[in-house]
């Protein structure tokens, strides 16, 4: 099995607002970054869309080490989503599960995988992090025309 090592980050202007998303996929000399937009949505959305649209990037099965700054993502797929799926995508305490159409997409996009969860500190000089941060940020600025003085900049 392929060894695949992916970052991803979510970003929103705004919470509701205009939303970005980024992933960075490295296998061996191999490196290929994508990122989307979307004009109406959350950071925790955002966040799960990052992992959907990696490992739907990959073409084959493979082991996969994904790191994201959101404890949301990682506390989902490695503690709740069992639960959820036993209580027929409820909470604990009975309530519909939110984002629960992304949950259910990055389920089926991490079948087949066999992928590890980490966490990484955001916006703590992580360059693979940081440059999923620019790349959302990136696409909300191609998109909705917000500077980057309210985005950032590139990281160096």
């Amino acid at each position: 099995m392929k060894r695949v090592t992916i970052f991803t980050d979510g970003a929103c202007h705004g919470n509701p607002g205009p939303g970005g998303w980024a992933a960075v996929l490295i296998a061996g000399n191999h490196r290929r970054e994508v990122s989307g937009y979307e004009p109406h949505t959350t950071n925790n959305r955002m966040e799960l869309r990052a992992a959907i649209e990696a490992l739907c990037a990959l073409r084959e099965p493979a082991e996969v080490d994904l790191h994201t700054d959101s404890q949301y993502l990682r506390n989902g797929m490695e503690q709740w989503l069992p639960k959820w799926k036993r209580n027929a995508w409820r909470t604990a305490d009975r309530k519909p599960v939110k984002n629960v159409d992304l949950w259910q997409l990055l389920d089926a996009a991490a079948n087949g995988h066999v992928v590890r969860w980490h966490w990484v500190r955001g916006h703590d000089g992580h360059v693979e992090n940081e440059r999923c941060d620019f790349l959302a940020n990136e696409a909300i600025r191609a998109r909705h025309g917000i500077g980057t003085s309210v985005l950032g900049s590139e990281p160096t």
